[in-house]
């Protein structure tokens, strides 16, 4: 099987810059969700250019499939919030009986 990749020497280049790292904050009395597939989101060129850093903040609500089926954004540079909700759309949990809902913390730094 052939993969397509999409990525050029300079988005190589900025993802090998960023420091990334992800935080999940759990609701009291719902079960651990395993995560299977979790790409990280990333740098985006405009935000490597202005030497933005920062964090993006994200709750998930996770299917009993194990999908990601709503998002709603509480806060980050908006340049860093697309980067993080492009990645979500590629994260897949464990399936589970009931819905999850989480708080993620995308942290991108230089």
């Amino acid at each position: 099987m052939k993969i397509k990749s999409h990525l050029t020497p300079l988005s190589i280049g900025a993802l090998f810059v960023l420091t990334f790292s992800v935080c999940a904050f759990q609701a009291a009395g719902q079960e651990v969700r395993k995560l299977l597939v979790n790409p990280a989101p990333m740098y985006p060129e405009m935000a490597r250019q202005l030497n933005l850093a920062g964090t993006v903040k994200i709750e998930v609500v996770i299917g009993p499939d194990g999908e990601i089926k709503e998002t709603k954004v509480i806060g980050g540079h908006p340049l860093l919030i697309e980067s993080a909700l492009k990645a979500l759309h590629d994260w897949k949990y464990e399936k589970a009986p009931t819905e999850t809902r989480l708080q993620l913390e995308f942290k991108f730094h230089r």
